[in-house]
């Protein structure tokens, strides 16, 4: 949908004659970095061309009515400043009433309600941060609407905190940070722990991202990711012993080598290695793309779904079976799987003129051995979450 088509959409759903101001949050993959967030090392996401459209606009009222062009179904859901508790019959929409609650908690003077119309062409379940970029949609609305600047660090700390307080998500930073401080043809190398970050030019040259979703519903990623992490702390335990370390991300793959024989439990050492070598590998991503090696970067894609499947063992048959058919197209430098894992998605760089080529090869692959089709889109990096005037 287009601006001009959303604008008339919220006059009809909102039966008004005014025009809204139209804000945008992309969603966000990560290029490189998997399961290193809370194991104290770095991520590497990027913000990309899908996203959430809100459009706004402020009430003389103090009733808030959100709308969801994704949820016809839900219709238009409503609640008033006065209370802005979370609830289970609001679905969707807890997400943007939780976020103006604490922003409204953090200072902002919120003294009227706002219509607000939701689109998003993230696709559903893929794993792409549907939720963060929501919530950022409504922080910068929040912010221009009442014309209270927030800090972009701090409006990011709020959409994490809304994930685990009030929506009760244990998610890291990562993806409020992508969307909200994204740069178009830039990823972020991000330290989790610390906020620290910055851009890394990614420049594609002939290549574009091709996102693929397994479309197989990531049923096991929560309680696995859990066992994962109690495995990895049980590795980082074991180190502390003679090491005096913070964090698996503290070591060198040089220091984890000599010292390893200290983890009492081979399954656990296979945890810590990725976390160790993976972080490894962001910083090695960060040398590549500033050198603009396409190439070595791919590779470092490669070595990453390899040790998220041998080591992390959280890979499945559906991302393995999509990634190595991408593997052998000789139009394809690197693929690896991104995100939780068990499902979800994996991504590629792809020879922009071979895409076709590329999609029909590996959902040939793809249909054949898991029975149904995969789904593919080519993304763009972007800016992070704004108001938007003219085009989608």
């Amino acid at each position: 949908m287009n601006t001009t088509e959303l604008t008339n959409s919220f006059k009809k759903i909102f039966e008004t004659t005014s025009a809204p101001r139209i804000f945008f949050a992309p969603g966000r993959i990560n290029l490189i970095g998997e399961h290193t967030d809370y194991n104290g090392g770095n991520v590497f996401p990027a913000a990309i061309s899908f996203g959430t459209y809100a459009l706004a606009a402020k009430r003389n009222d103090q009733k808030f009515c959100f709308y969801s062009l994704n949820f016809p179904e839900t219709g238009i859901i409503e609640c008033n400043l006065s209370d802005l508790s979370y609830k289970v019959d609001d679905e969707w929409a807890n997400f943007p009433k939780g976020m103006i609650g604490y922003l409204k908690n953090a200072g902002v003077d919120i003294e009227t309600g706002i219509d607000i119309l939701f689109y998003g062409n993230i696709p559903n379940g893929a794993g792409l941060s549907s939720s963060a970029s929501i919530e950022m949609a409504t922080g910068v609305l929040v912010e221009n609407l009442y014309q209270h600047p927030i800090n972009r660090i701090e409006l990011i700390k709020i959409g994490q905190k809304l994930e685990n307080e009030y929506i009760g998500v244990n998610s890291g930073i990562m993806d409020q940070f992508a969307i909200g401080k994204g740069r178009k043809d830039a990823a972020i190398l991000l330290n989790c722990q610390t906020l620290n970050y910055e851009y890394v030019p990614v420049n594609l040259q002939d290549y574009c991202i091709l996102i693929i979703n397994s479309n197989k519903r990531r049923t096991l990623a929560g309680s696995k990711y859990n066992d994962r992490r109690s495995e990895c702390e049980s590795a980082l335990s074991d180190l502390q012993k003679e090491l005096t370390i913070k964090s698996l991300g503290d070591l060198t793959p040089e220091e984890f080598e000599s010292h390893k024989q200290l983890i009492n439990s081979p399954i656990h050492r296979k945890r810590a290695k990725h976390a160790v070598y993976e972080n490894a590998r962001t910083l090695e991503a960060q040398k590549k793309l500033n050198r603009h090696d396409l190439v070595a970067f791919g590779k470092l894609m490669n070595d990453s779904h390899t040790s998220l499947k041998d080591d992390y063992e959280v890979t499945g048959r559906e991302l393995d079976t999509i990634v190595e058919a991408a593997w052998e197209h000789k139009d394809v430098i690197g693929a690896r799987m991104t995100g939780a894992g068990f499902g979800g998605c994996a991504i590629a760089l792809v020879k922009r003129d071979q895409v076709d080529n590329v999609t029909h090869h590996m959902n040939t692959i793809y249909r054949t051995k898991i029975g149904y089709d995969a789904t593919f889109y080519t993304a763009m990096i972007c800016e992070g979450a704004r108001e938007i005037t003219e085009g989608i």
